[in-house]
């Protein structure tokens, strides 16, 4: 699929890319293949390798920088959710003559990007199918979101070759990253008929492949139905959008550098269990669809059933309960900030303060400080 990829871009006539990367996918040597590839479709290859965790505006004013030296007509992002929203943003912003700072927001830009394609290197987030870039501030590190269609990018491949090598505790969070866009979008109130079924779709898979992807990352049959997956989830959350879950990972990604996907992956069958009164129904149908229980069952029990599944899936893959990072004087702002930005999302219902209180609280590893 890369290379085809490879192939695809060349035929949007572009003669100098900008490749967006990190260091250490770079020096594993895994973009060895797709930029020969390119150099023999005639196209000039200028890697920037400076995309970090979370990034943050340098990160993209750097790429920027970097893309105007070389006079590039087009960007490749190539990794993770990461480097896809640096690269996204490094598009839009140099084709309206801006900074990062001045793109966050929605639909802030006037006019459309350089041309943009994406090869993820991990099944979790589905940015290559969605309009939102995630972006962090250089001090504070909270977390802001480039709202665009036209980040969205021409294509995208997505090669489970690529995906092999990725540890298994990556492959673990990743992997219930797309768990959870599928997920939420799927019980939010801003469900269409399309997210619905691209929710369903990613669970199922989820469900059926993400424990044989962690056991065996060679297993290329798992990770490419890990890769659509992601891409699915990332369809759905592009106009379901998210909830809960994401605005606590948010925060203790912030906060204390938890990945994301690590970090919706603990929040996820709390957050469920708390809306489950509201969502019973609707966690009903997941429950139907991957396979866990019969449409003669009540919706409370199939509901019950998806949770359980949450957690055990958690439990079989090393995803730990808690973490000891969360400290006792920070969580009356945690809870401040998971509350300000879960009233920005389409959730099925809104969490009390003392609710949210006790959800960071059973995050917290016992005897952190």
């Amino acid at each position: 699929a890369s290379g085809q990829l490879c192939e695809v871009i060349a035929q949007f006539g572009v003669r100098k890319l900008l490749v967006v990367t990190d260091k250490p996918l770079l020096e594993l040597g895994l973009l060895d293949g797709s930029l020969a590839s390119l150099n023999e479709h005639g196209i000039q290859t200028h890697v920037y390798s400076g995309v970090l965790p979370d990034p943050t505006e340098k990160v993209v004013d750097d790429g920027i920088a970097m893309l105007r030296q070389h006079d590039c007509d087009s960007v490749l992002a190539f990794g993770g959710g990461s480097s896809i929203d640096a690269a996204k943003v490094i598009a839009l912003a140099f084709g309206n003559s801006l900074l990062a700072a001045d793109c966050l927001g929605v639909k802030k830009c006037p006019r459309p990007g350089l041309p943009l394609f994406a090869i993820p290197t991990t099944a979790g987030t589905g940015s290559e199918a969605t309009f939102i870039a995630v972006i962090s501030d250089n001090q504070t590190h909270e977390k802001n979101s480039v709202v665009d269609p036209r980040i969205i990018p021409k294509a995208a491949a997505l090669d489970p070759r690529i995906m092999q090598g990725l540890p298994a505790h990556i492959t673990a969070a990743t992997g219930m990253d797309a768990l959870t866009h599928a997920i939420e979008s799927y019980i939010g109130i801003w469900e269409t008929d399309d997210t619905n079924y691209y929710g369903l779709a990613s669970t199922k898979l989820v469900f059926d492949n993400l424990a044989d992807a962690c056991r065996d990352g060679s297993n290329l049959a798992a990770r490419q139905a890990m890769a659509l997956a992601s891409f699915y989830g990332g369809l759905a959350i592009t106009n379901a959008l998210v909830g809960y879950v994401h605005a606590v990972s948010h925060n203790l990604g912030a906060r204390y550098g938890v990945p994301h996907g690590l970090g919706n992956a603990m929040a996820l069958p709390h957050v469920l269990e708390m809306l489950e009164g509201v969502a019973a129904t609707k966690l009903a149908q997941i429950a139907v669809h991957t396979g866990l229980g019969e449409r003669s069952e009540s919706d409370a029990a199939l509901a019950c059933k998806v949770i359980d599944k949450v957690r055990a899936l958690n439990a079989e893959i090393g995803i730990p309960e808690t973490t000891d990072l969360i400290k006792g004087e920070d969580i009356d702002e945690l809870v401040d900030a998971v509350i300000a930005e879960g009233y920005r999302y389409p959730t099925p219902r809104f969490f009390e303060r003392e609710e949210c209180r006790a959800l960071i609280e059973k995050l917290r590893s016992p005897g952190a400080a």
